[in-house]
């Protein structure tokens, strides 16, 4: 069994309006000095195999064809 974690983020430059609504959030709240505040998901995955290598390869089809839109997210693979 393969533990995976798979984080993905909205790439520089894509408007992030949930991460601006946290922010004002933070501030409203009294955390003063939080900088831009950018929002992610993160995906835990548990693969029945003992091939790290095809673990990740079947990762990145995971994220390719539906854990990330690679044309406004970009995604990182943690293996562990």
């Amino acid at each position: 069994m393969i533990k995976a974690r798979v984080t993905v983020t909205l790439k520089n430059g894509v408007l992030d309006p949930q991460g601006k609504a946290i922010e004002g959030a933070l501030g409203t709240l009294g955390f003063s000095g939080v900088g831009e505040v950018r929002q992610g998901k993160v995906f835990d995955l548990e693969i029945d195999s003992t091939d790290k290598a095809a673990a990740e390869t079947d990762l990145r089809a995971m994220c390719e064809k539906l854990l990330a839109n690679t044309v406004i997210e970009n995604y990182a693979i943690s293996i562990g």
